[in-house]
This record gives C-alpha cells, sequence and structure tokens, in this order.
C-alpha cells in the first residue's frame, strides 16, 4: 500500500508532527487492524482543543508541571503506558501493561520500588495511576497525566495529587517529577531519554 497526504510540504511548521502521526496510523494501527483486528484509534472527544486545567480535591495538595513535547500525542502516549516506554524514561526496572485495573511495578534500586494501580486509560488523552506502595507520603495520591493535541506535537498537563501536606518529601518529588518530564521530552523527541538513575544528569 502506498500512502501520499498531498499538499503537505517541508515548509509547514507542523510537517514532521504530521509525518510522525501518520506514520503512527498507517503503520501501526491500520496495519493491526487488518492483522490483528484492532487498531488503535484516536477516540472521537480526544482533540477537543480545550484546555485541561485539573482541580485536585479541597484541602489536598498537589504538584503540577505542563510542557510541549514536539511529537504526536500517539508517540506520548505509547511511552506513558507500554512497559519499554515507561522504561525507557522513568525506571528501566518497569513491569507494566496498558490495561485499566492493572498494578505496574517501578523499581528503583534493589531495596525500593512503587506500585502504581492504572486507574484509567483515554486513547491519546488521559493516563490516571493510583499509588498502592512506595514512601509513605506517596500512598493513596494519584498521578495523572492530560494530554492534547499541539501544533507542534503534544501538550502534557501533569499534576500529583491527594498529598496531605507541604513537606520536604513533597518538595523533593515536586522536583524529581520535573527532571523524570524532561527525560520523557528526549525519548518522545530523540528516541533516548534518562531515567533511574541518570535523571539528574545533564
Amino acid at each position: 500500500m502506498k500512502f501520499t497526504h498531498e499538499g503537505l510540504v517541508p515548509d509547514y511548521e507542523c510537517y514532521q508532527i504530521c509525518n510522525d502521526a501518520w506514520t503512527h496510523y498507517i503503520q501501526g494501527s491500520l496495519k493491526d487492524l487488518i492483522e490483528k483486528g484492532k487498531g488503535s484509534p484516536t477516540p472521537m472527544d480526544t482533540a477537543t482543543g480545550e484546555e485541561k486545567y485539573p482541580v485536585s480535591e479541597t484541602g489536598s495538595k498537589s504538584i503540577y508541571h505542563k510542557l510541549l513535547i514536539e511529537t504526536p500525542v500517539e508517540t506520548v502516549y505509547a511511552n506513558l503506558t507500554k512497559q519499554e516506554g515507561l522504561a525507557g524514561w522513568w525506571t528501566p526496572d518497569t513491569i507494566a501493561k496498558p490495561v485499566t485495573g492493572t498494578v505496574s511495578r517501578f523499581a528503583f534500586g534493589p531495596d525500593y520500588f512503587k506500585e502504581m494501580k492504572v486507574e484509567e486509560l483515554k486513547a491519546y488523552s488521559k493516563v490516571k495511576w493510583l499509588c498502592l506502595k512506595a514512601q509513605e507520603e506517596w500512598i493513596g495520591t494519584t498521578i495523572t497525566f492530560d494530554l492534547e493535541p499541539h501544533k507542534k506535537g503534544a501538550i502534557l498537563v501533569f499534576h500529583h495529587d491527594n498529598w496531605k501536606n507541604y513537606t520536604q518529601e513533597f518538595a523533593a518529588c515536586s522536583y524529581a517529577w520535573a527532571l523524570f518530564l524532561r527525560s520523557l521530552k528526549m525519548l518522545c523527541e530523540t528516541g533516548k531519554g534518562l531515567p533511574f538513575p541518570d535523571f539528574d544528569k545533564y
């Protein structure tokens, strides 16, 4: 099969993003539909153009980050849900499935790990985890990645909600998330991230 998008030229600002998106849909989604009976279409209500500004529960504390990742939302979503993607930006010692209700395990060295229940998956739009095991202040918190298309790629709005107090762990966690989100951006844009233990290297 030969696919052509006529009129789309390299001079257009969105050229590379469109090229990458079509690669996903033709070589990935369409191919999977034909060979396996199920593709990866974008849900009808995903690309609304509305900004996502999450609101945390009253009285709880939240960590927020917002960044532009210059790759299609499909690429970012894959790296937030698939084991190889998560291992490429957070920690190589990752066990995860892109299935709601499953529990993902992320190890950071021989003596410490986190377990996250996949609470919600909305294709190319939202990933939400519930922390089951980790440092005490993490347990019961939720971690959400909201995605929206952008002419240069994807906007990621990250929030880590339901912290009880502003503590030293909260502050350290906010900084660590910023570094890991940089790692995610690098993985999506260049194919190589800086997962643990190299996430704070420059």
